[in-house]
């Protein structure tokens, strides 16, 4: 029996990631830059055993049906072909998200799940190896090896293609990011499908790809000289020049609810009232605010006057993968 566990933190693109260039191996069409989290986790403890004959896969102590479990099991071959093994596995793995914060959590699952397995058949992959491993179950889950920011470099292979941290002389620890949840029920059009849908037809998305790189310079530039007002207003262009290519697709479709609009309206009001925030989205209705952490009271209060307090939810910057081991409770970080 060979067991590893892992607890890897999600991450939110600042500048996005939106489309595939290669399906299976989920290399992207452009690169991508995060902020890895310290409010929402999975810990995923990975055990292969000769005394089961199938995979197992447990979510929150729930056993998966076979859909889910399916996809597990893709995702443990990559790692048993690495190992030269041939044994099943049970695979137990524990969200620590808030109620209802409808935040995804395919980025430290993926990650998370990356790093138990690795562990488990000791693989002693170094971190730019296990963010290759992880980008194969999803695409965000290279990004969460890493604490901090990190930048997605899309590369032109499976091997070039992975997640490397930026330095920023502690730039993170100076963020708060407030989750504004408009809705936390399923979207209508996942993910995959709306990046697919867009790069396949949207009359946009040329105009997408080419901005990319000049706003990737620009957020790079920003955290080196510790700007948080030109990360922020990177950011949130990134952010509305995505939604914007989801507009012209056939059908054009979008993520954008009528209660996030109104939320993007109040952080610009908030601005120009003097306090410096800035949003972003992903493929959901739900919005993200950045600020400063000396403003995260300031912008608390600000949104509470038009925002319920259970619909908020505070994080700041998050730390990198940790192989957990459970004899002495200690663990080894990246």
């Amino acid at each position: 029996m060979f067991s590893g566990k892992a607890r890897a933190y999600t991450n939110i693109a600042l500048i996005k990631y939106w489309g595939k260039e290669d399906q299976e191996l989920i290399i992207p069409m452009n690169n991508s830059l995060s902020l890895t989290l310290d409010a929402f986790y999975t810990e995923t403890q990975v055990i292969f055993s000769e005394e089961i004959s199938e995979d197992r896969f447990y979510l929150d102590n729930q056993l998966q049906d076979s859909k889910a479990t399916v996809k597990v099991s893709r995702f443990l071959d990559l790692v048993r072909s690495k190992a030269h093994c041939n044994l099943s596995a049970v695979v137990q793995s524990q969200n620590f998200v808030p109620t209802a914060a409808g935040l995804a959590s395919s980025a430290s699952g993926l990650a998370a799940l990356a790093g138990a397995a690795s562990a488990a058949l000791k693989l002693d992959l170094a971190p730019e190896e296990l963010s290759r491993l992880a980008r194969r179950g999803s695409g965000s889950a290279c990004r969460s090896i890493y604490g901090g920011f990190a930048e997605w470099q899309k590369g032109d292979s499976d091997k070039t293609s992975h997640a490397v941290k930026i330095p920023s002389a502690g730039f993170e620890n100076d963020l708060s990011m407030i989750f504004v949840v408009v809705n936390d029920s399923k979207k209508d059009i996942s993910s995959r499908d709306g990046m697919q849908r867009t790069v396949e037809t949207s009359a946009f998305y040329p105009g997408w790809l080419t901005s990319v790189p000049q706003d990737l310079a620009k957020a790079k530039k920003a955290i080196a000289e510790k700007d948080f007002v030109a990360l922020g207003e990177v950011t949130e262009a990134s952010a509305l020049k995505m939604h914007g290519t989801t507009l012209a697709a056939n059908p054009p479709f979008t993520y954008w609810s009528a209660e996030s609009l109104q939320v993007m309206n109040l952080v610009r009001q908030i601005r120009n009232n003097g306090l410096a925030c800035y949003f972003t989205m992903d493929a959901g209705p739900n919005v993200k605010i950045l600020v400063e952490r000396k403003n995260e009271t300031a912008l608390l209060q600000a949104l509470n006057s038009h925002i319920a307090t259970q619909q908020l939810v505070v994080a700041h910057a998050g730390p990198a993968i940790k192989i957990l081991t459970e004899v002495n409770g200690t663990a080894s970080t990246f």
